[in-house]
Order: C-alpha cells, then structure tokens, then sequence
C-alpha cells in the first residue's frame, strides 16, 4: 500500500520506517527542511535504537522516501498517518494547532477514498473534528474516513515496540476503514496481535488511560518510598515482591525521580483537563500529577540531606535524558534537579551518552559537559545518578573515588548495590533503602535457596 506520515517526530519516523518494514511504499513528509535533508542522508535527527538501520535499509530500497511537500505526499496515498505534536497549554489541555492546520492542507489534495488515519495523543472528540475540518476543505465531494489509532511506544524502544505490539487500537465506524486498516494491519494479526475494533471516542480515551494508569503506578512506588524510608524497609524488595504478583506486574514500579518524557506528564494533565471539562474528577489521577511535582523537588532535599549545603561545591550528574536509551530532554526530571543545584550555588559537570548535545541547548555554558563519567566527577563532592543508563551500573568504584573530593554517591534510581558501594569506602544514598546490613543478610538469604 501506498501510505504518507505527516510529522517525523519520534513517532511518525518510527511509524514509517516500521511500515516500510512490512512491506509497505511510504513517503514521511515534515515542514521542517533541515530534518527532511537529514533524513535523506540517512540521518536519524535524534538518538532512538535501532531506527537507523531501518531507516537506511528501506531508503536504499526506495521504500522510505521523504518530502517537505505535504500536497506530494498526500496525492497518492491510500492511507495519511497524522503524527505531528499536540504540546500542553498551560491550563492542562491540549494544543491542536498543529494537527488541525494539517487536517486544513489534507482536505483540498483528496481526490479519491483515502484513509486518514490519527497516531498524535489527542483528546477525546478530536477524531471527529478533524473529520468535520477535513471536510470543509475539499474542493469536492470526495470519500474519505478519519480512524484513531493511537501509538503505545516507549522511547528507547520504539521500534521493537512498533514491530512487536501488545495490541492494535482502531477507533472508527467506518466498515470501510476498518477493512483498509485491517489489509494494513495484515502481517501483525497473522501473529496473533490482538486487535480492538471500536469507535474514536473509545480509541482516544485508551491511549490517555494507559498513560494516566502507568504513571499511577511510579508515583505509587516514589510514594511509598518515602515510607521505606521511614520505617527501615528495602523499596526495591518491597517493588520485587509486589512484582512477582501476576495482577500487579513488574514493570513502572521502579523508584527514581519522577516521571518525563513527552507523554506522562502531558497525557495525565489532559486527562484531569478533559474530565473537568466535563464535570467529573480523576481524583487518582490527579494525585499521581501532584506526587510527580512534587517529587523533583524531594530529590533536591535529599541531596543537601547528604552532602549539606551545595553553595561553593563541584557536583556530577550522571544522566540528562529523562530515561535511558534515547536523547529526550522533555520534562526531564534532571532539568529541575540541576536548576535547583544552580541555584544553591553549586558547580554542575554533567555526563550522559547521548543528551549533552540536547543538554547544550537547555543549559548554554551554565554547566561543564564531560565525555565520560570519570570526568565528570573530577574534584566532586558528589556523584549523583539521575538517569538509568546501563553503563552507571557498572562503574569503577575505585577509578571514580580516586576521581572525586569526597566519596559520595547519590543514587536517585537504585542502579547500585548499597553494600557493594559502601564497600568501596563510600557514603551511599540510595531511594526508600532500609539497612544495609539487614538488606545485604536477606539479599544472602534468596540467593542460597535459589
């Protein structure tokens, strides 16, 4: 099938390089000249596994090609994927210039049936006004279908996440579209994907309640961390024992400082927007938002906790992105983490393996850049780990003593083993840990009956 993706973002890049993937001719049209140049280079214009070779595999193959020409890519198409950005306002909701100036330029280049199909979080009923908007800017009477299918991937995993996906969403009451989805869709339900078939409204909600329900549960698990604390109890077994439980699951319960990213924090704000726009309250929703603001400035505390007063001292930070494995600094947790350090009168080197480049354009020359981890801690008072980059797991404890004025680490995502740290002559802070002699006994314990 012939298939056009407006935006070439995180997610309508991914979309169209996944498409190209199962067989099929895509065109990835964005009016940003600069990324459309970049990408027929072969250049992924940001940090995401596993896109690249994608990306230049199907374009030598001329199954992936990309234009600034929304009318060139949209002429032939028999399906349009929408993927451009519905940023917050700053009263919650969301903002849909964007997707609606697109719906604009669509109408007038329909010239036969064409599904267009929604990927952009968006709020309820907007399937429906694209729909309307489509439809005052034709030139003439034309067949056409607006379908909400919203995206479930993770950054730093999207494309597996693309060709491996928990389930397909399809929000539309069109049989028509619903058969033009199903052909698209073909490859993933021979696999047994499950495929939910519903209308728009139903569709849109989905995406905001999977977001607001796994955000529920990291600012559950940062919550009652500061109980672990509290009470001398092991967060992370507490995490790993309610994990082990089937209805509960593993994943999101991990403690750190807060959720990020372009979804969380954004979706759970629209979702309390929409229903008060409606008269309702989210009231769980609406905590989970209130711990995750507040939780920032609890990981400041706890760093003057443990290294006193910040005025005058040299810290590293360890990680810019907002999770590991992409280059994303939006609504980072380390952003109002270093602001605050800056503030109290601190030195910032900053480490991350791929966001300093991103870190350049939020801190200018507030902040000294460093390669690798071990410059970074030159002649600091403190280490502290803000994103969960597997290689933080695995430092050289003596290399970066050796390195430092004084040997503290603040752990803000439980990467290392307290004992193993304190081993190595070390003042560790980790979050909701209990004793470390009692927790290294119990951690003994498992292991021999395993």
């Amino acid at each position: 099938m012939k298939i056009t993706v407006i935006g070439c973002g995180y997610v309508g890049l991914v979309t169209a390089a996944g498409l190209a993937e199962t067989g099929h001719w895509v065109t990835g049209v964005d009016r940003d000249p600069v990324k459309i140049n970049k990408l027929r280079r072969q250049e992924v214009p940001f940090y995401e596994k596993d896109l690249e070779p994608l990306l230049r595999r199907h374009a030598k193959t001329g199954r992936l090609a990309f234009t600034t020409s929304l009318a060139l890519g949209v002429t032939n198409a028999q399906i349009i994927f929408i993927a451009v950005g519905t940023p917050p306002l700053s009263d919650g909701s969301v903002d849909l210039s964007q997707i609606e100036a697109v719906a604009a330029e669509i109408g007038p280049q329909l010239h036969r049936y064409t599904v267009i199909v929604n990927k952009s979080t968006v709020p309820v009923g907007t399937t429906r006004r694209l729909k309307t908007i489509i439809g005052e800017h034709t030139r003439h009477p034309v067949p056409f279908d607006v379908v909400s299918n919203p995206e479930f991937l993770r950054e730093g995993n999207a494309v597996s996440d693309f060709m491996n996906p928990d389930r397909i969403v399809i929000g539309t009451n069109s049989p028509r579209a619903r058969k033009v989805m199903a052909e698209l869709y073909r490859p993933f339900l021979k696999k047994r994907v499950p495929l939910l078939l519903t209308n728009p409204e139903t569709a849109e909600l989905i995406k905001y309640a999977s977001n607001a329900f796994l955000a529920t549960k990291i600012s559950f698990i940062n919550e009652l961390a500061e109980l672990c604390e509290a009470v001398g109890a092991d967060l992370p077994m507490v995490a790993r024992g309610m994990g082990l439980d089937h209805r509960i699951g593993p994943e999101f319960l991990a403690a750190g400082p807060g959720y990020g990213g372009s979804c969380f924090p954004k979706d759970t704000k629209a979702l309390i927007h929409l229903a008060r726009t409606h008269g309702k309250q989210v009231s769980i929703v609406e905590a989970t938002d209130a711990v995750n603001t507040q939780i920032q400035q609890k990981m400041l505390a706890k760093i003057t906790r443990t290294l006193g007063p910040p005025a005058g001292k040299t810290i590293a930070v360890l990680g810019l992105a907002f999770k590991a494995n992409t280059d994303d600094l939006r609504a980072s947790p380390a952003l109002p983490i270093i602001e605050g350090l800056l503030r109290a009168g601190a030195q910032i080197r900053v480490h991350d393996p791929k966001a300093l480049d991103n870190g350049k354009k939020v801190f200018g020359n507030r902040i000294t850049y460093c390669t690798d981890e071990y410059t970074a801690a030159q002649d600091a008072s403190a280490v502290v780990i803000v994103t969960e980059w597997e290689q933080y797991r695995a430092l050289d404890l003596d290399l970066l003593k050796a390195k430092m004025a004084q040997a503290i680490i603040i752990d803000l995502r439980n990467l290392l083993t307290p004992e193993r740290v304190r081993a190595h002559g070390f003042l560790y802070e980790g979050i909701g840990r209990g004793s470390t002699q009692e927790m290294g006994e119990a951690h003994g314990k498992i292991s021999a009956l395993q």
